[in-house]
């Protein structure tokens, strides 16, 4: 008798069958659009730890390309745009909350998506959620606001640099301060060049860092001092990668290598991310919510555009 494949086993082959030719392909958007596209045509998640599958790849990912750095050129790198970095974190917070007090936003969600456009979009809805005391549903709400418009990102950003002539260091410093995740930070970023990944990498994960100060401060402002913060580990692995490239030598090769596999995870990140984004997700959208995500977002994106361009920050 033959044997029946089971749905979750089915699924897995599927999404198996498409990451050997996206993997190969190695286009972080093609793979994000194509996992997007089976849960929207099924009207289901392709996968049940899409979410988990994706997050773990990404990381990985984000470590693997720290063995590519050393900590000089990530001084280097992140040197001349602290200071934008600084401005840009800083006045989207202080931004938000007076849009958010014009708007008569509610204070959970401003505080959430003004975290999530100035620091690390999931990453820091997801820690400043339980301090404010965020309900599941402002959180899942703020979470996709800032998805889609990362995805929206990962599909205009190389056009768009393309079109300005933005060099490889110019279109990094851009991408890591006016995308809000590291993924799609990292994503856009490598469909741009190698170089503008590297860039766009370290900058990112030192503006993620600012999570630290802005969550204790609004744990502060709001007396709960219960509340728990703390720097992501694929943070610290990434930044102790750059360590060991620096003072221990590795043949050229594992560091090819190791970029390598980076990509491929990347793209099969991408590909899980991509499955998470649902029908109901895209129902959720709308509201001032939405506008008060697009008001910081749009301004964020117009200022450090025009800082890269007509300032020295990506010389």
């Amino acid at each position: 008798m033959t044997e029946v494949v089971e749905a979750p086993t089915r699924s897995y082959l599927i999404a198996a069958a498409l990451l050997v030719p996206l993997a190969w392909f190695g286009n972080p958007a093609v793979a994000l659009l194509t996992g997007m596209g089976l849960t929207l045509v099924l009207d289901r998640p392709v996968l049940a730890d899409g979410k988990r599958y994706g997050k773990l790849l990404l990381q990985t990912a984000i470590v693997l390309l720290g063995f590519r750095l050393s900590i000089s050129e990530v001084v280097e790198v992140s040197a001349g745009s602290i200071w934008l970095v600084v401005a840009y974190v800083l006045g989207i917070l202080l931004v938000g909350a007076l849009v958010a007090r014009v708007m008569r936003l509610d204070r959970e969600s401003a505080t959430l998506l003004s975290g999530g456009t100035a620091i690390c979009g999931g990453t820091a809805i997801a820690t400043l959620a339980p301090i404010v005391g965020a309900r599941s549903d402002q959180l899942g709400v703020a979470v996709a606001i800032v998805f889609l418009l990362n995805a929206v990102a990962l599909f205009t950003f190389p056009t768009i640099g393309v079109w300005l002539e933005l060099d490889q260091r110019q279109f990094g410093i851009w991408a890591a301060l006016a995308i809000h995740d590291t993924s799609s930070v990292v994503a856009t970023a490598a469909v741009y060049g190698e170089e503008a990944l590297e860039v766009a990498t370290t900058v990112k994960l030192g503006r993620t860092l600012w999570l630290i100060p802005v969550a204790l401060g609004v744990s502060l402002w709001l007396a709960q001092e219960q509340a728990k913060v703390r720097v992501p580990g694929f943070v610290i692995a990434f930044l102790a990668a750059a360590v060991i490239a620096s003072f221990v030598p590795i043949p050229a090769i594992a560091i090819d290598v190791a970029g390598t596999v980076s990509r491929i995870l990347l793209v099969a990140a991408l590909f899980f991310v991509g499955t998470e984004i649902t029908r109901e997700t895209l129902r959720k959208m709308r509201g001032g919510v939405v506008v008060y995500a697009l008001i910081l977002w749009g301004l964020g994106l117009s200022l450090t555009l025009a800082a890269v361009l007509y300032t020295d920050v990506g010389s």
